[in-house]
């Protein structure tokens, strides 16, 4: 494949795309602050001419890295979202593993950015954390829909479950690990759909 002619062809797309698969291996496989620019320049390739007019620092790279996961569908929140399924059926397929081609099982990559970078103020966190309260949301969404009491501490039980989840399938290297916290979160929706204040319970 000639690389060079097609990004003559359409200038700059090619790089770009490059940068960030590169970007992605190297983050996942070693962690952001572990990873140089001209470490990604070079597994790219492209020159560190190129890979600075497209990105100016490491810190607007990993942000575009973990944008273009959330636009991919390729992170566990995705399933939140999916009008296919019912709002029992997302929240129950939350504590899947995101399916990658990759190998140890990776975690949840905004808890991983954030512990990476824990200053709040940091670019990094801060996109982080946008996420983590944008899942939430997607949860308390979810919940209020059948009638859930108490939606958001409900929300707020369940994500914490997944994100625990996630993170012990890491360390323990257990694709299927969420399962236990699938079990965990089965007992609280029931818990919160058979309440008496609850007009669509039993």
């Amino acid at each position: 494949m000639d690389v060079t002619s097609d990004t003559t062809r359409r200038p700059g797309r090619g790089a770009r795309e490059r940068i960030l698969t590169a970007a992605a291996r190297l983050f996942a496989g070693q962690g952001i602050s572990a990873t140089g620019m001209e470490q990604v320049a070079g597994e790219a390739p492209v020159s560190k001419r190129t890979l600075y007019a497209h990105f100016r620092s490491r810190d607007e790279l990993a942000i575009a890295h973990l944008q273009a996961l959330v636009s991919s569908g390729n992170t566990m929140e995705t399933v939140l979202t999916r009008e296919d399924l019912s709002p029992r059926e997302r929240i129950h397929h939350l504590f899947d593993q995101p399916i990658t081609d990759t190998s140890p099982v990776r975690g949840c990559p905004f808890i991983d950015a954030a512990a990476e970078f824990p200053d709040q103020s940091h670019p990094i966190h801060a996109y982080a954390r946008e996420q983590k309260l944008r899942m939430v949301q997607l949860v308390t969404d979810l919940v209020t829909e059948p009638g859930c009491r108490e939606p958001v501490a409900l929300a707020e039980q369940l994500v914490t479950l997944a994100d625990g989840a996630a993170s012990r399938a890491m360390v323990l290297n257990q694709a299927d690990y969420g399962r236990h916290a699938r079990a965990a979160a089965a007992t609280l929706l029931e818990h919160a759909l058979t309440l008496p204040s609850n007009p669509y319970g039993s």
